[in-house]
């Protein structure tokens, strides 16, 4: 009997023609999607000299890392702008994203499903239609030019997304427990602080992972209203070290690679656990 138990899983591991189709199949899309990667990282180790007798594709003779002292001189006070955008926004985005969820989810109220669809209707709304009301608004209250007008701006924006990640994942809570929490005497806020809030961190990695890569890589924002060059983003900084008159592609690969470096390390780092909040929520019971 312990040799058939044995036996069973060596059997399925089997390395089949079909698998090494898979596997190969997976290696050429890998190659495929890695190619600009490798791309960039070659360039930005050639020196400025070298350029113009080389192709993008000839590793460079000597790796030459002048590049990215000059690109992290120019984009350092930007990237930290970025970290000061980023994280506020994300944070606040996602805390109201799971009030909302929470509400919406979990205590129905005549009107829910109006206030719920028209808060999706604002993730379809684009970004290009609202400029010009938002740019007056945001002078009105005094937010234009800066950090905290674009950290408004992408909050409002994440509640959206925000709220339908959470209203999906509160709604595979069981209510007996909501039950259970109010028999022992917790309000509704109680009821949030110390029953939701607790078993929803695989939502606020989904949601914080999400938020933080959108707002990170966003442009369109970003150089319509943060006017004041010191309080300008990352990528509105790499826009204007690539739109030099007599460009280095080696600066511009290398503070290419500067700006995606944190939301790649986010998905290297936390990419599991993305996946296994998204499939924490997709099932009910």
């Amino acid at each position: 009997m312990s040799i058939l138990v044995s036996a069973a899983p060596r059997a399925r591991s089997r390395f089949t023609p079909m698998r090494a189709g898979l596997y190969l199949l997976l290696v050429v899309l890998a190659v495929f999607y890695l190619t600009p990667v490798f791309a960039i990282i070659v360039t930005s180790l050639k020196a400025t000299a070298e350029l113009a007798r080389s192709t993008v594709w000839e590793l460079p003779k000597a790796a030459d890392l002048s590049s990215y002292s000059t690109a992290f001189t120019a984009l350092a006070p930007s990237f930290f702008n970025s970290v000061f955008l980023v994280v506020p926004a994300t944070i606040l985005s996602a805390t109201l994203g799971s009030l909302n969820g929470y509400v919406l989810s979990k205590l129905r109220f005549r009107g829910s499903n109006v206030v719920f669809t028209l808060l999706l209707f604002g993730m379809f709304i684009p970004y290009q239609s609202i400029l010009i009301p938002l740019v007056q608004f945001l002078e009105t209250i005094n937010l234009y030019g800066g950090i905290p007008g674009l950290i408004l701006v992408h909050v409002v924006y994440g509640i959206p997304i925000c709220t339908l990640i959470f209203r999906n994942y509160f709604a595979t809570v069981p209510r007996e427990l909501l039950e259970a929490a109010r028999i022992d005497g917790a309000s509704v806020i109680g009821i949030y602080r110390h029953v939701m809030l607790p078993i929803s961190i695989p939502g606020f990695v989904v949601v914080m992972i999400w938020q933080f890569t959108s707002i990170w890589n966003e442009f369109l924002f970003a150089v319509t209203i943060a006017q004041t060059p010191t309080q300008q983003p990352i990528t509105v900084a790499l826009q204007n070290l690539a739109g030099s008159l007599a460009p280095e592609q080696n600066i511009q690969m290398a503070g290419a690679l500067m700006a995606a470096l944190p939301t790649l390390l986010i998905y290297i780092l936390l990419g599991r656990y993305f996946v296994r909040g998204l499939l924490a929520g997709s099932l009910k019971g």
